[in-house]
């Protein structure tokens, strides 16, 4: 593989369709992603306007949990599925239907054994209730993911994108509007939409997938692959969403709820970039395993600069607008959290011009390294919020996750400037701003 010098390649016919290929798959993913921002905020909106602090603190804490433990439990079997799916395309995907039974079997067998133990362990009915959910919430990450590795956006935007976080907002909507502020209810009404999404994924996956056999060792190929990841997506799982927990345990449920409100914007930036990420990685997989340098240079820089260009607005309106936002849109016992908007939007705009740095790490088969990182920063995170969250509440949160996120950004994009002499910006950014002109 090239290294930092390599040569600029130019843009030919077949490259530009290339990156229009990955403008219409992140337009794509970017739709679904911004139906299901909108659906999220608007079912944390209306939470926090309907029910009490307390009330909403228990049902952010718990569906966090939840999440947290179904993402741990997932072993990121749903990103091996894309990579060996996606490098299976020139056999005609003949393996698909084997990769995805040795990646379902152990995620559904622990995230049965794991609910059985909840159930049979505690008789907190809102941990029972998500106890019973926990195997969809799991297996159906690991069925949709892997229908992206026929390049299909498709089942990802309609089902994830749309349909579940729809779907969650129109039952807890009706457990709301119904008088009925049971967090038990809010949990059941918020978990049902998964098993939708697992079938209809399924049957998706059932149609496309060839009725082949598959060599010996494809279970073995698959989990050699994706262990380093599965260890580093539930430490990303941890880190996404443990300071929820935390804040719950540590400060209160009330001070869950305010914390869960003035971070729900972070959720925009993450959605951006995961439906860009999703368009854009089988493609990076396919150029970093073929050595093609110069591409990958494409995809990185081209797609770091739509994340900016669309995040940034953002995140300069909600740090001016916080302390007047928060109130007009989630009520008056929430204005408080207008510090930890300051500090998320700033620590956002710092991520997204690292670009999906640690997606190329990862596409490029160096696992461990991005393991490393993740360890690195879910550390930071965690001492920062031990530290600073007794005295300081939900500030105290946010900054223990920007200090963890900065971690996990920096590392990622240093290692692979000085392993690839990649950079989020450069020459693809230009090319990417003047696409739509492009004849």
């Amino acid at each position: 593989m090239a290294g930092r010098g390599a040569v600029v390649a130019p843009l030919t016919p077949t490259r530009l369709a290339g990156l229009r290929g990955v403008a219409r798959g992140g337009a794509a993913g970017l739709a679904g992603a911004g139906a299901g921002a909108a659906a999220q905020f608007l079912t944390v909106v209306l939470v926090t306007r309907e029910v009490g602090q307390e009330t909403a603190g228990l049902f952010f804490s718990g569906t966090a949990l939840c999440l947290m433990v179904a993402a741990v439990l997932r072993l990121d079997a749903g990103n091996g599925l894309v990579y060996f799916i996606a490098r299976s395309r020139s056999s005609g995907h003949r393996c698909a239907s084997g990769y995805v039974r040795a990646a379902l079997v152990p995620v559904a067998s622990l995230s049965l054994a794991a609910g059985a133990t909840v159930i049979l362990t505690t008789s907190d009915p809102v941990l029972r209730v998500l106890a019973v959910a926990l195997p969809a919430v799991a297996c159906s990450g690991v069925v949709v993911g892997a229908t992206r590795g026929f390049g299909s956006m498709r089942p990802t935007v309609l089902l994830d994108g749309v349909l579940q976080p729809v779907a969650q907002l129109l039952l807890v909507g009706a457990v709301v509007l119904a008088g009925r502020d049971s967090v038990p209810l809010l949990a059941a009404a918020w978990a049902l939409p998964y098993l939708p999404v697992l079938l209809l994924a399924s049957i998706w996956l059932r149609r496309r997938s060839p009725r082949a056999p598959c060599p010996p060792g494809a279970a073995r190929d698959l989990w050699r692959h994706t262990w380093p990841r599965s260890l580093a997506a539930g430490i990303q799982a941890v880190f996404q969403r443990l300071d929820v927990v935390i804040v719950a345990l540590l400060a209160g449920p009330a001070e869950a709820a305010v914390y869960t409100a003035a971070t729900r914007f972070k959720i925009v930036g993450q959605l951006v970039g995961q439906g860009l990420a999703q368009a854009t990685q089988p493609r990076l997989v396919r150029a970093l395993a073929g050595g093609d340098l110069p591409r990958a240079r494409e995809l990185y820089q081209s797609a770091t600069l739509w994340l900016v260009l669309l995040t940034w607005p953002v995140w300069l309106g909600y740090a001016a607008l916080a302390p007047w936002l928060l109130g007009a849109v989630f009520g008056d016992g929430y204005t408080g959290g207008a510090p930890v908007a300051f500090v998320l939007a700033a620590t956002m705009m710092l991520a997204t011009a690292c670009g999906m740095a640690d997606v190329v790490l990862t596409s490029a088969g160096h696992t461990g390294s991005s393991l490393a990182n993740l360890v690195a920063a879910v550390a930071t995170a965690v001492t920062l919020d031990l530290l600073l969250i007794p005295s300081m509440g939900s500030l105290g949160a946010a900054l223990g996750w920007a200090g963890g996120t900065v971690v996990k950004n920096l590392l990622p994009l240093w290692r692979i400037h000085r392993l690839y002499g990649l950079r989020p910006f450069g020459t693809h950014s230009r090319t990417a701003l003047n696409l739509g002109r492009t004849p």
